[in-house]
């Protein structure tokens, strides 16, 4: 099992950064508490609904918004576990995230390869996803696997199916997938417990975490609902991720997205945690601010890294493990 550096921590000596001071995080909560209560979630799946309805959220059936009172979204936040273990095909590649521990993965996803024998720019193929899964495999600087490319040349009605046949097979380390929905989450399962060894065993050691991402603003759309909720049902790990872009999105300050993004996360969250409590979640991001004069999202910039620092700050503030994307 691995455990790498700690991140973030308080020295006596040496330079820190913190993005938010401890009244600022409070801030950033208590909005986003009064957003959840107040505005409310767009929820489009009916049994996500059913749960929030018994678990003392007021859900307006015509309009698909729930408002969630503080209550339930402080009891989720507690109930989530503070540690996640990613475990490994391969138990030397098993990482533990806690607190500050940092690391790292390949992001996802290309939408083009530069082909290695031709020089050509195309669509990746299956075959591309192989040779990126054994890349992936061999640098210890890469800690798990996330689906760095996305098959072309295979029916798309299945695609996630064969995306995590790919990387699957042809890595030792954990796989992180966006599976699309909650169908094809199910059935990723059963690959995971096919190479486990079976039901048990991929029980006691799930290869497999799911990515799902909410629509900003603060909207849980059905696929997003199966996956938080099959995952939970699953105790497998589910990284709850919020791609808003401030500006667009988003509000166009940094307070202001932190508040949307984080009510998003946490909507999710407390989803999650009213299907099975203590099932293990992460708080994710690859928010980041709109470009405006390209209209699209600004990856790699100063902006993102300073939304990614705040994010980083807000798991912390919540004890949860966090995932931030798109340096």
């Amino acid at each position: 099992m691995k455990r790498n550096f700690h991140a973030g921590r308080q020295l006596g000596s040496g330079l820190s950064l913190n993005i938010l001071t401890d009244d600022e995080l409070e801030e950033i909560h208590y909005g986003t508490l009064e957003v959840l209560n107040e505005t409310g979630i767009f929820v489009e799946d009916e049994n996500a609904l059913d749960l929030f309805e018994e678990g003392g959220a007021v859900v307006h059936r015509d309009t698909k918004i729930v408002k969630i009172p503080p209550i339930m979204v402080e009891d989720a936040i507690r109930s989530a576990p503070p540690k996640v273990v990613l475990y490994g095909r391969d138990p030397r590649h098993d990482i533990v995230l806690e607190t500050t521990r940092v690391y790292f993965t390949n992001f996802s996803e290309g939408v083009m390869v530069n082909d290695p024998y031709t020089g050509e720019n195309r669509s990746p193929v299956k075959s591309d996803l192989i040779d990126s899964a054994r890349v992936i495999d061999a640098l210890p600087e890469i800690d798990f696997c996330e689906k760095a490319l996305g098959a072309h040349d295979v029916n798309q009605n299945t695609v996630p199916l064969h995306n995590a046949e790919a990387y699957l097979t042809h890595t030792t380390k954990h796989c992180a997938f966006g599976p699309g929905n909650g169908k094809f989450l199910k059935k990723i399962i059963k690959m995971g417990e096919a190479i486990a060894g079976g039901v048990n065993e991929f029980k006691k050691r799930p290869l497999v975490s799911f990515t799902t991402c909410p629509v900003s603003p603060l909207k849980l759309i059905s696929d997003c609902c199966e996956i938080i909720m099959e995952a939970a049902k699953n105790n497998v790990v589910c990284n709850i991720l919020s791609m808003a872009m401030a500006g667009g999105t988003a509000p166009v300050t940094l307070a202001g997205t932190l508040v949307n993004h984080n009510a998003e996360i946490l909507s999710g969250i407390t989803l999650a945690q009213l299907t099975r409590r203590g099932t293990p979640v992460i708080y994710g991001s690859s928010t980041t601010a709109m470009d405006l004069k390209l209209a699209s999202a600004s990856v790699g910039t100063p902006e993102c890294a300073v939304i990614s620092g705040a994010v980083a700050r807000l798991a912390r503030y919540y004890a949860l493990p966090s995932y931030v994307a798109g340096q």
